[in-house]
């Protein structure tokens, strides 16, 4: 899907503008205000306001943001896998406790760089360096009367106090951090899910309304292929009658029983092993060598798929891996267990035969992994092309 440049300019505005707010506010937060007293002798006393900024905000919100985008972007994506509750609490916590030690130890070390404690005193009241926090002086006097006090003791602030008696107000800044972090993303995850479900509700609707387009009065074509296998049967020609039976299976599958989100593994197979039974009549004994192997009936009686998802690579395997006068092998594996279901099909490479992403007129890879993305979206991986002199497509599934 192609991003709209309006929206990823608008997005891009937002987030400068948030961590512009945050920067400041940063600011703000991590400024001390404290007083000192000046004494005048018998004019009595003047109280002088001191403000000292905190120089090394700019690094705080450098691990600010690398907790945001790296807990948006990928963390909560990984604890999202986990079925523990606790274990994505303690995954998350774990990060952002990392995150703020090491900024503590950063700007404990720049501290100690810089080396110099901030001397306060009535002539100067700014560091002994550049890098050094400055000091705003606000009286109620007029500045023109200052120069007449005495000049109070300087008065030694080392940084490392300042910096230490901030850390509560910056860990309230970090768990802040990490709640807007949470909130945008799943807030993005919840309309993600509902475009995707929206999308998937479309597709099925459109799809529902080809296939009562495709029913041409079902129970006539039963009728005829019943009227046909009895035929068959008179004649004597069981062979005959054992194709047009499985068809029948194959369309009383097609049209009653896979008509539903989910089916039992067992009758997927089953349509399978009549999809090739069917094609294999097409060939001259030993043109094609078809090998089928599935799990046995009794180890996957609860394991439920989406109807006919199987299918296109086999009629693809058909289709594109058997030539004419040449010797063709077709290889299909099923297994399951530990809630993972593996799909196998690998055929004879030949050359000359066009792939499965280069069909134009079938159903198309690119359209098999969108009902994939649809039915099974981050639950499937899938792997269609050459290999070992063959072509291969893996279909792995996690349905639990």
């Amino acid at each position: 899907m192609r991003r709209n440049p309006v929206r990823y300019i608008i997005q891009v505005i937002i987030h400068v503008l948030f961590w512009t707010g945050v920067y400041y506010t940063l600011k703000a937060l991590t400024t001390t205000s404290f007083g000192m007293v000046l004494r005048n002798g018998d004019r009595g006393t003047q109280k002088v306001d001191i403000q000292l900024s905190f120089p090394y905000s700019w690094i705080v919100l450098g691990f600010l943001i690398v907790l945001f985008y790296t807990n948006t972007l990928w963390l909560f994506k990984q604890v999202l896998r986990y079925k523990s509750a606790a274990g994505r609490v303690a995954v998350i916590a774990s990060w952002c406790i990392l995150l703020f030690t090491i900024n503590f130890l950063v700007i404990r070390w720049r501290i100690n760089v810089d080396n110099a404690p901030y001397i306060i005193s009535h002539q100067q009241f700014s560091g002994g360096k550049d890098s050094l926090p400055k000091m705003t002086f606000n009286s109620a006097l007029p500045s023109a009367k200052l120069p007449d006090l005495p000049s109070p003791p300087d008065v030694p602030v080392s940084p490392v106090d300042n910096w230490l008696h901030m850390q509560l107000v910056i860990a309230l800044i970090f768990l802040s951090v990490l709640a807007v972090a949470i909130a945008q993303f799943f807030i993005k995850e919840w309309i993600r899910n509902d475009l995707t479900r929206t999308q998937a509700e479309a597709q099925q609707l459109s799809t529902e309304i080809k296939f009562l387009r495709s029913q041409v009065n079902p129970h006539f074509l039963f009728n005829t292929l019943n009227n046909l296998f009895s035929m068959a049967q008179k004649k004597g020609n069981d062979e005959l009658a054992d194709g047009i039976s499985k068809l029948s299976g194959m369309m009383r599958y097609m049209i009653y029983e896979s008509n539903t989100e989910q089916v039992y593994l067992q009758k997927e197979i089953e349509y399978l092993k009549n999809c090739i039974a069917l094609h294999k009549l097409r060939y001259a004994g030993g043109e094609v060598e078809v090998a089928f192997s599935y799990p046995p009936p009794g180890a996957i009686g609860e394991v439920q798929i989406a109807p006919m998802l199987f299918i296109p690579f086999l009629e693809n395997a058909f289709k594109h891996g058997i030539a004419i006068g040449e010797r063709s092998c077709i290889t299909v594996t099923i297994t399951a267990g530990a809630g993972k279901l593996n799909f196998t099909c690998e055929n004879t490479d030949h050359s000359h035969v066009r792939r499965l992403e280069e069909e134009k007129t079938g159903i198309g890879l690119a359209n098999v992994r969108r009902r994939l993305e649809l039915v099974y979206p981050g639950r499937y991986a899938l792997y269609a092309g050459p290999k070992d002199g063959k072509y291969l497509v893996h279909l792995q599934i996690a349905y639990s």
